[in-house]
């Protein structure tokens, strides 16, 4: 259900044919890159969280994870990740297929900075076996975020 609304929102954009399905999960940055061929810093993950009411998507390079003290000064509070029961519900995406596209109303998107360096990057489609490949200009038009934030460090 998640994959098709996906779908359905980048067929208006025409782009719907870029979407690629996988016989195997890419529910992971590691199943993601086997499943692309490429390296799993190119995977644009999504992650989920709580401020306050609100809930709040950052999509990042798959080599990163949140700096607490950086999440903590642009937000202005502690990074609380959703729980894997909440992510479909709130986002309308289930853990493993999460993604910048086709959320539920209300929600925030941010891009963190750590995908800038790429020219193409790989975020999910909404299921735990798709993805698309996109320009970093693309994924900014089409995730439609709030804007480009820096909270994420390369582990």
């Amino acid at each position: 259900m998640s994959l098709e609304r996906v779908k359905q929102y980048f067929r208006e954009k025409g782009m719907d044919g870029k979407i690629q399905e996988f016989s195997s999960s890419s529910a992971t940055v590691d199943l993601a890159a086997q499943a692309l061929h490429c390296e799993g810093c190119r995977i644009a993950k999504t992650l989920s969280f709580h401020i306050d009411n609100r809930v709040v998507l950052i999509v990042a390079a798959g080599d990163t994870k949140i700096d607490n003290h950086k999440y903590k000064e642009y937000f202005g509070k502690k990074a609380k990740m959703l729980s894997f029961d909440e992510a479909e519900p709130l986002i309308g995406h289930a853990v493993g297929g999460v993604c910048p596209f086709a959320v539920n109303e209300g929600v925030e998107i941010y891009l963190d900075e750590s995908l800038k360096r790429f020219d193409t990057v790989f975020p999910a489609c909404g299921s735990s076996n798709s993805a698309i490949e996109l320009t970093i200009h693309e994924l900014e038009e089409y995730s439609r975020g709030l804007g480009w934030v820096d909270v994420c460090k390369i582990h």
